[in-house]
């Protein structure tokens, strides 16, 4: 464990009513100060996010942290990767660039390695799901955070409206990034169940009340983790950093939502007939990712309306074999179809994420969703065999060009 480490917030200074984006110095004078008053450690451990967390300012404040570090100890990375599949090299360079060696780099699998470190009781999950879900859930994480192999773990990530979580960051970087098949099944099963609607950019949501339960129980006081949290916009293709907290207990997370509310959640008078949404092709590759184009947009979707998915870098359904598999067979058919399936057991006690993740990637039937995919890398019948609509990206991006739609970040009708 470490010494209670002092907390720091860096925050944009309002301007013209905005919030204005901190500077390069401004961001490493803070690291600076931060990496000077922690215990000295001989060996850490980084925690950034993957490529789909490419806007996160985190792999800026990675490579910052190990060309500085590394100087006088062993420093490792291992991205909190959950489910997806590892960042290849040309993803570590774009994210992280050039400086950092390969052999820097630790893998996470979510199957093989991670360990036990306590159970969340299956009357608290009660307790905090409403009744709607009463089974114990092992909390797991990867075997590096716990066996001693370093001395200091920094997490570093960005804090931002999400599905399950309701606001990313904190403890769900160690316990879906760095978890395992257990935690992230049944966690994300439990928040599917208590509905979508009910966490998207709300800081205390079921699945953020069970991770923390499962971070003061098992981690604080006993690991020696430090969280570094971002909260980022963009402007075009110009990414900012608006505000940066540092700290290892709760409260630098509840200071970054607090902007990240403000700031990266757009309100709205009325739903929309038609929205159009456009994913990166560098960081979504698969509907498993890419759905965070329905996830964060289906509020403000009108009832009969349309929601456009843009999604020229879309190849697959899951990020891995298995979880594309379990999108083939069962397809994004409605809440009503898979918690069938599910309370006949069809995706057993270990992929139940997938029907979770199949639950909240539908709309229920409330309005269409066309994903417009490249031919070549996913087809019309792929696409439509899972439940969407298909069109030619190569034609709807003429009519939609994602180069000049205006951006508005994660949706919210107004109460």
């Amino acid at each position: 464990m470490v010494e209670h480490v002092r907390e720091h917030s860096l925050i944009g200074q309002p301007d013209h009513g905005r919030i204005r984006p901190l500077k390069r110095a401004e961001i490493y004078r803070v690291l600076d100060r931060m990496t000077e008053g922690l215990p000295k450690a001989g060996r850490i451990l980084l925690v950034p996010p993957d490529i789909t967390r490419l806007y996160s300012y985190a792999g800026v404040i990675t490579s910052y942290l190990y060309k500085k570090l590394s100087v006088d100890a062993l420093v490792r990375i291992l991205p909190a990767t959950g489910t997806h599949r590892p960042m290849t090299p040309g993803e570590r360079c774009r994210f992280f660039g050039r400086d950092i060696p390969d052999h820097a780099f630790l893998i996470h699998d979510w199957c093989r390695d991670t360990v036990d470190i306590g159970t969340v009781p299956g009357a608290y999950c009660a307790q905090v799901s409403a009744g709607r879900y009463t089974g114990d859930i092992c909390a797991q994480v990867n075997h590096h955070i716990v066996d001693q192999s370093f001395d200091l773990i920094l997490s570093i990530g960005q804090v931002v409206p999400h599905e399950v979580v309701g606001m990313a960051n904190y403890s769900k970087n160690l316990f879906v990034g760095l978890g395992g098949r257990a935690m992230i099944n049944k966690s994300h099963m439990l928040s599917a169940i208590c509905g979508l609607e009910k966490a998207l950019g709300t800081r205390d949501c079921p699945a953020r009340v069970l991770y923390d339960y499962a971070q003061q129980h098992f981690i604080d006081g006993k690991l020696p983790v430090v969280f570094l949290q971002t909260v980022t916009t963009r402007d075009g293709e110009e990414l900012h950093l608006n505000g940066l907290y540092i700290g290892d207990s709760r409260v630098p997370f509840e200071k970054a939502c607090e902007l990240a509310q403000e700031l990266n959640i757009v309100h709205v008078e009325r739903r929309a007939k038609k929205v159009v949404t456009y994913l990166d092709p560098e960081e979504l590759k698969t509907t498993w990712v890419g759905n965070k184009g329905v996830y964060r947009t289906r509020m403000i979707v009108a009832d009969g309306g349309d929601l456009i998915i843009l999604a020229p870098g879309v190849r697959a359904f899951g990020e891995n074999e298995e979880m594309d598999a379990m999108t083939r067979k069962f397809g994004y058919k409605g809440r009503d179809y898979v918690l069938d399936l599910f309370n006949k057991g069809a995706f057993g006690d270990d992929k139940i994420m997938s029907a979770a993740h199949l639950i909240q990637g539908s709309s229920d039937g409330r309005f269409t969703i066309t994903y417009c995919t490249k031919p070549e890398l996913m087809s019309k019948e792929e696409i439509e065999s899972v439940g969407y609509q298909w069109a030619d990206y190569n034609e709807v991006s003429k009519r939609y060009d994602p180069h000049t739609l205006k951006a508005v970040s994660y949706t919210h009708l107004r109460a």
